[in-house]
């Protein structure tokens, strides 16, 4: 399931122009995974593959005036879109691969990842990096607005054993990563995981 920087470029720039288009109707499901995120006003909080950044609005809302919101992805035809939609007013957009972040350790209190985890080149390495940034107690969200089923119908495939997001192997993989999961929820219409990252575990 994980993908290499270069195609992932060349797949989402090449769809850039009207992925909003595509899907229309995310904005509530986006709205209500960032509300079980549990961020604070104040807080400071990544956005990581953040596309055309429809979760910056939300984000803002939830973390206040006072807040840092910042939105990376690796593919500039998605930070364009974000700009053109005004998205960039409420968060700073950087690109770059979430393998290697422009920010110190424990920066933030928490990320959120929408359609995250398949498009990661080395999903334990960059969930390691995800944890570098997040202080401890800081918590992950990996979003999706379908669930697994729902979305392998949607590209014509049947779920594998092997997929990243099922839960016997998101777990262990978000544990040997800094990470420890605390809920897990694939439903039709919402898939949603949210983890801490421990006070008593570094990442590596």
């Amino acid at each position: 399931m994980s993908d290499d920087p270069t195609h992932v470029q060349e797949f989402f720039g090449s769809r850039a122009a009207d992925w909003d288009s595509r899907f229309p109707d995310d904005g509530p499901a986006y709205a209500a995974a960032v509300a079980d995120l549990g961020l604070r006003p104040g807080a400071a909080v990544l956005d990581a593959g953040c596309g055309t950044g429809r979760a910056l609005t939300a984000l803002r809302a939830a973390v206040g005036p006072a807040g840092t919101v910042i939105g990376a992805d690796l593919t500039p035809e998605m930070l364009e879109e974000a700009v053109r939609a005004g998205r960039d007013k409420a968060g700073e957009l950087i690109l770059t691969d979430v393998a290697r972040l422009p920010l110190r350790d424990g920066a933030l209190d928490a990320v959120f990842g929408a359609g995250l985890i398949s498009h990661l080149a080395d999903p334990a390495a960059d969930l390691r990096e995800l944890a570098r940034v997040v202080r401890p107690g800081g918590r992950l969200a990996l979003f999706h607005s379908v669930g697994r089923a729902a979305l392998a119908a949607r590209h014509g495939r049947q779920i594998t054993d092997d997929d990243l997001r099922a839960e016997p192997n998101l777990r262990p993989l978000l544990s040997g990563s800094g990470w420890r999961m605390v809920s897990y929820v694939d439903e039709d219409d919402r898939y949603l995981v949210l983890a801490v990252r421990p006070d008593d575990i570094a990442p590596a």
